[in-house]
């Protein structure tokens, strides 16, 4: 039985045999004598196996113990060792595995949301950004939107229309027969006069009076039922540092509102002149605001706190002719025509459709550079400059005389002396401050009447 192991091939399986495991055993080469383990458990080795172990029989020539040749059984329970040859180059390593992972989701996202778009896009579903919901339309009655809400249906924009071309200025609504206030200079040479209501109504409006001296004038349309009458306010209550609120046409942007306050008051201011003879320039004893006004406000309401009129707005002040950079529209110096003097000449030309002026009967030497005004030495057509029998004569004022101060308010041309004047009505006092032969006076004057042109 050696012999024959050494002789005869050992069996090579490539599955395992059918049958038990008994069976198997008998197809297996018997084992060599006394080659038993301590277990008592045989162990089998190929054929010509000893070539290749000589050091383990030369390790039992030494008289130790024999030496166990281990032969793997792969069909035995577990296997009697384990070779470690090291990681299986052929699989993948962990951060190949973590990349494709990452890779693969990545993918799978922008597929994803490529899809999802595409598929909103297809369908009917409407997008939808969150919004603060409606909210109660209502404002403070003081706020410039209270203000405006107040008092924009009673304002109008008037598309005028003469023999030179054609303009756009404001106006306001003074009673419910149909006057409406506005400039002098916005229907000045009218031949045809439109206005429009804050609804987008128009219709046709006639001139009643106008004033050049002033820069007032009063139109009247008919058969418009609903008017909204302004509420006039009391120029003399305003103070600098007053909110206020102006509503106009700017260059035909009919209900523009702008805001600001009231910059000075009594901003002595002339305006017109195109004439050349004088007979067109206003004198107004002005309030200043920084609210922006531009062509098309002109005649439109500077209004309060409280929606009131306190103003006309009237003329704009703007860069030096000389200056490159000039502008055409607001700076933020508008000023506005006093309620309480638009008032008294709207009554006038609603009345009689002329307005008066308060005089003090004298003729001023508009030439003089000097501080203050002076009375000049003859009038119009050689005619003595102080008029005989007038206010001024009855006062004790003569020719060459320098008028310094109205009431205690210094007074520095001609100009600023006749927009102190008109500011008062004919008939009230004044307390005028002289200069003559280099002595002050004090005069009292009462103030005449004389007919606006």
């Amino acid at each position: 039985m050696a012999d024959r192991q050494q002789t005869d091939p050992a069996p090579q399986w490539w599955s395992r045999p059918e049958g038990t495991a008994d069976g198997r055993r008998e197809a297996v080469p018997a084992q060599r004598p006394g080659a038993e383990d301590e277990a008592g458990r045989g162990a089998w080795q190929e054929p010509g196996a000893e070539d290749r172990v000589p050091a383990a029989r030369e390790a039992r020539q030494d008289g130790g113990p024999p030496a166990r040749e281990v032969r793997y059984d792969p069909w035995d329970e577990q296997p009697l060792q384990v070779v470690d040859r090291g990681r299986d180059r052929r699989g993948f390593r962990l951060w190949q595995v973590a990349a494709l992972s990452a890779g693969t989701a990545l993918l799978a996202g922008g597929i994803g949301g490529y899809v999802g778009v595409l598929a909103e896009r297809q369908s009917g579903t409407r997008l939808e950004l969150p919004q603060a919901a409606v909210a109660d339309k209502g404002r403070a009655p003081e706020s410039v939107a209270g203000i405006a809400a107040t008092a924009l249906p009673g304002v109008v924009t008037l598309h005028v229309r003469g023999e030179k071309g054609s303009g756009t200025g404001t106006g306001f609504v003074l009673d419910e027969q149909g006057h409406i206030l506005t400039n002098n200079h916005v229907v000045a040479d009218s031949k045809e006069i439109a206005v429009t209501f804050s609804t987008g109504e128009s219709v046709t409006a006639e001139l009643v009076g106008r004033d050049s001296g002033y820069d007032l004038a009063v139109v009247k349309v008919s058969g418009v039922r609903g008017l909204r009458p302004l509420s006039l306010g009391n120029s003399e209550n305003v103070k600098v540092g007053d909110p206020v609120v102006a509503i106009g046409a700017p260059f035909d942007l009919s209900n523009t509102v702008t805001a600001g306050i009231i910059s000075a008051t009594g901003r002595p201011v002339t305006a017109g002149g195109d004439k050349g003879d004088g007979s067109d320039i206003s004198y107004v004893d002005a309030l200043q605001t920084d609210a922006p006004i531009n062509p098309g406000n002109s005649g439109g309401p500077l209004l309060d706190a409280r929606a009131h009129v306190v103003g006309i707005n009237s003329a704009i002040r703007g860069a030096d002719k000389d200056d490159p950079s000039r502008q055409g529209g607001s700076i933020g110096l508008g000023f506005a025509i006093p309620i309480n003097q638009g008032k008294r000449v709207a009554e006038e030309l609603i009345r009689t459709g002329r307005a008066t002026h308060p005089v003090i009967g004298v003729t001023l030497d508009m030439d003089y550079t000097g501080d203050g005004a002076r009375v000049g030495d003859k009038g119009e057509d050689g005619k003595p400059s102080v008029v005989a029998d007038g206010p001024g004569a009855r006062a004790g004022i003569k020719a060459g005389d320098v008028i310094t101060k109205v009431d205690g308010q210094r007074v520095r041309g001609g100009d600023e002396l006749i927009i102190k004047i008109r500011a008062h009505r004919p008939g009230d006092p004044l307390t005028l401050t002289v200069l003559r032969e280099g002595r002050e006076r004090t005069l009292q004057v009462v103030l005449g009447s004389a007919n606006g042109s």
